[in-house]
């Protein structure tokens, strides 16, 4: 007998099936890939933390370049002498810190419950560097990056990244440009953790007063330099009674 594939039963029945096809050949793909995902999410946050305190292959004159994947594991090392977990204010170390959700230890700080932050320690040219990880909201989704200071509280380095901003736009918080902007600025305004404000009143274009907490905004990313604004003020928030031990002025 013809099936009749005129009538809408045969229209839901066929979708339904091709619904549960497709939906188990990704969940297949995603189970098989899985490891390799993991890995990748693992060597970037590996990119991110050294990048942030200078580790990267970037030239002057270069945009963004990352340690490889083939090496990041090795650099990342040799570079980063410790990984903290910071639980009311007390650090203790912990390996594979980097891996920590710091979304999820955030929420958790708002609801009055037990974080674990992350914090690392690295060292470079007889520098020490304090890594703090970072997590925020942007115009459409979330952002967030790497900020490394030193025992004075000046910026030695930062990443940034995003899920969703405008291309061209607040996107471009991940460009060399932006970011680069923020090293040598001081996180403090006297004895006060200010930040670093992106101001679109700035009048320092060329960057060159690193005492004013301020950095040029992006054109037409209002809303995105902001929310790297307060993503700043929420990082110092939250990490000050450990930053408070190490401070050196």
């Amino acid at each position: 007998m013809a099936i009749n594939t005129e009538k809408n039963s045969y229209t839901v029945i066929f979708a339904v099936v091709m619904v549960i096809i497709v939906g188990s050949i990704l969940a297949f793909l995603a189970s098989g890939l899985r490891p390799q995902i993991d890995e990748n999410e693992r060597f970037e946050k590996q990119q991110n933390i050294l990048y942030a305190m200078g580790v990267s292959e970037n030239t002057e004159d270069s945009g963004v370049n990352f340690i490889p994947t083939t090496s990041v594991e090795e650099e990342f090392s040799k570079y980063i002498k410790q990984q903290l977990v910071i639980i009311d204010g007390k650090a203790q170390e912990q390996e594979e810190a980097y891996l920590i959700d710091l979304k999820k230890e955030i929420s958790a700080l708002k609801n009055n419950e037990e974080a674990r932050l992350p914090l690392f320690i690295g060292e470079k040219d007889g520098k020490k560097f304090y890594i703090l990880p970072m997590y925020g909201k942007g115009l459409w989704d979330a952002i967030w990056g790497f900020m490394a200071v030193n025992e004075s509280m000046t910026v030695q380095g930062v990443y940034f990244d995003h899920k969703g901003e405008t291309p061209g736009l607040g996107a471009n918080i991940k460009l060399r440009y932006f970011m680069d902007d923020f090293t040598g600025e001081s996180l403090l305004d006297g004895n006060r953790y200010a930040g670093i404000a992106v101001a679109k009143g700035n009048n320092d274009p060329l960057n060159q007063d690193k005492e004013d907490n301020e950095v040029d905004a992006l054109a037409g990313a209002t809303i995105t330099g902001n929310g790297v604004s307060a993503m700043i003020k929420e990082t110092l928030k939250i990490y000050k009674p450990y930053l408070e031990t190490i401070r050196t002025n």
